[in-house]
């Protein structure tokens, strides 16, 4: 669990774990929604798409509780250091994992659109598809690893993996203009495998903010818009 001093208040104590608490439940439902909309996907479920779809209204309302109670702790408490650092960091990551959610319902969303979904497709783009979706879940999976640990070093080697997810995502752009190029009849599908791939790869860049959420909460430190390998350069000379 994320490492907090204990407090005077036993309240405010009490307070702070049930939003770390309520942070990685978040967590684990998008991961699960991700997850099951490239499932949904991958067999043409519209059963499944539809309950996805269904189910956004929960990762919204953790996003807006998590928020409301964060900001009554703020107002209550007025923490400073490091535990002004985990409010902060907790609803920034909220509204990350909430945009992670809205992509897993877009993904759903085309998974009905598509009907069979990419059983139908070529056998090229559900590679491409399924290699970028269980690379970007072990994404999200080690950064909320990272959160509940505060562990900045992991952190780090999470948010590394953003720049391969991206030249993943480049690969799969570039085979599928070719499709399109020789073979125009494709063109709808290769077109929304690729708008697929790009809710992919946006999983990823908001699992990378998740994880510069984690350096600024363990080390104090707002890495934000900084190449990574300055950041763990930086780290590693303190």
């Amino acid at each position: 669990m994320i490492d907090v001093d204990p407090h005077i208040s036993q309240h405010f104590d009490t307070e702070l774990h049930e939003i770390r608490t309520m942070v990685l439940a978040m967590g684990g439902l998008v991961e699960e929604q991700i997850a099951n909309a490239i499932q949904a996907l991958q067999t043409g479920d519209s059963a499944l798409a539809r309950e996805i779809i269904s189910r956004d209204y929960e990762v919204n309302n953790y996003e807006v509780h998590i928020e409301e109670e964060c900001i009554g702790i703020l107002a209550r408490q007025q923490p400073a250091a490091g535990d002004l650092r985990l409010v902060m960091t907790i609803i920034k990551t909220v509204a990350d994992l909430e945009r992670m959610g809205d992509k897993a319902a877009k993904i759903a969303d085309m998974a009905l659109a598509m009907g069979h979904g990419l059983r139908s497709a070529s056998p090229a783009f559900l590679r491409d598809i399924d290699g970028m979706a269980k690379y970007a879940l072990d994404m999200l999976r080690r950064a909320m690893d990272a959160l509940a640990r505060a562990d900045a070093e992991a952190a780090i080697e999470v948010a590394k993996g953003d720049e391969m997810l991206n030249q993943e995502y480049r690969s799969a752009m570039r085979r599928l203009i070719t499709y399109m190029l020789e073979d125009p009849r494709i063109l709808t599908q290769a077109i929304d495998v690729l708008f697929i791939a790009k809710a992919i790869e946006r999983i990823g860049d908001h699992a990378r903010n998740i994880c510069e959420n984690v350096i600024y909460l363990a080390k104090g430190k707002n890495v934000r818009h900084l190449p990574i390998e300055h950041v763990a350069e930086s780290l590693q000379r303190e």
